[in-house]
């Protein structure tokens, strides 16, 4: 029973270790994205917000137009497809 047992055991090892290895070599397998281009995304964001805090600083904007442009950064977005309220085919900003 023993034997068994520990024939059992070393086959699971043995085809986890081998499914591992083959995770690894094998491209197919889908990937996080590089840390490189994480951060470049994070900067990207991050100049869009003090390029919007610098229009409102300096009143270029109004407080409906800053809030729904800082909103589109929160959900990951650099651009708003039109401000609030603009006729379509106005620039915001």
């Amino acid at each position: 029973m023993a034997a068994v047992i520990a024939s059992l055991s070393g086959t699971l090892i043995l085809t986890i270790l081998g499914y591992d290895i083959t995770r690894v070599i094998t491209p197919q397998e889908p990937c996080r994205p590089p840390l490189a281009r994480l951060r470049g995304r994070r900067a990207a964001l991050e100049e869009t917000e003090r390029w919007l805090a610098g229009l409102r600083l300096h009143e270029r904007i109004d407080t409906a137009t800053y809030q729904h442009r800082m909103s589109t950064l929160a959900h990951g977005r650099r651009r708003a497809a039109a401000a609030p309220g603009a006729p379509p085919g106005e620039p915001h900003g």
